[in-house]
């Protein structure tokens, strides 16, 4: 479960990286009913997504050449230099060094030594997003890589991270459940699945995370997908005691996935 008290190291903010935001941003209306906001009629490129009024993701134009759209996935922590530091001494790559964000608090960006992208979030007057775990809200946390074990090692080190490996149903190989440090099992917020590069063509044969949202209605939620310009990777499929899931890529190829989750 993923919660707003965001202790350090679970996920506390998301932003997805668009060629054409307003294009971007009406699919995701669609999909999910998120409103875009604006940060100001000067920067309309940026704002927030956000539904019933609060504040769910955030999004932005794609300004990387070369890269692809994709969602980036922020975690709490308490010292975004340490972090900095810590990245680099455990063979990450920094992208983007620490930077304030108008007071709200300071960011920084980085890759893993296997290519999986994220951030961090050291809170200033923002804290992240205001609702989570529920229909249309991120829900889960998942990192697709092909290393699992160096991986595990990597964010612990950084985050000291719990992690429960369960194996996957039909021989699909392990997945490793991610929990914040000191904190029960019922905080989990994330996984870490390894899959060989040829699996991971989205991005090029690298790892990446993604975000898992709630839906009430997977199979109806995908439709929306479908009919509004996106594509479907896998699913809608049942996963026995998680729910039913699809993974889904939306029309500028963000890849995102869509759960509702079975019923406890």
């Amino acid at each position: 479960m993923i919660t707003t008290d965001f202790a350090t190291g679970s996920p506390c903010w998301l932003d997805l990286g668009a060629p054409d935001v307003a294009a971007t941003a009406r699919f995701y209306g669609a999909v999910f009913g998120w409103e875009f906001q604006p940060f100001s009629a000067e920067e309309a490129q940026y704002g927030f997504f956000k539904l019933d009024g609060k504040v769910v993701a955030g999004i932005g134009p794609l300004t990387e050449e070369g890269a692809r759209s994709a969602w980036m996935i922020y975690f709490r922590t308490a010292d975004a230099e340490a972090t900095t530091e810590a990245v680099r001494r455990a063979g990450g790559t920094v992208r983007v060094e620490p930077m304030d964000a108008d007071g709200e608090g300071r960011m920084a960006q980085f890759t893993d030594p296997q290519g999986g992208q994220f951030a961090v979030w050291q809170p200033g007057s923002f804290s992240g997003v205001d609702a989570v775990d529920a229909p249309g809200t991120l829900t889960w946390t998942e990192l697709y890589t092909t290393d699992a074990a160096a991986a595990k090692e990597f964010y612990g080190t950084l985050f000291d991270w719990q992690t429960q490996d369960m194996d996957l149903p039909g021989g699909g190989g392990t997945y490793a459940l991610i929990t914040p440090s000191g904190l029960p099992p019922e905080r989990m917020h994330g996984g870490v699945m390894q899959l060989p590069s040829e699996a991971l063509a989205l991005n090029g044969g690298r790892p990446y995370w993604h975000p898992v949202f709630g839906t009430t209605d997977c199979d109806a939620t995908v439709a929306k997908v479908t009919s509004n310009g996106g594509t479907v990777q896998m699913g809608p499929d049942d996963a026995e005691g998680v729910g039913r899931l699809a993974v889904c890529v939306d029309p500028s190829g963000a890849d995102f996935v869509v759960l509702a989750p079975a019923e406890s």
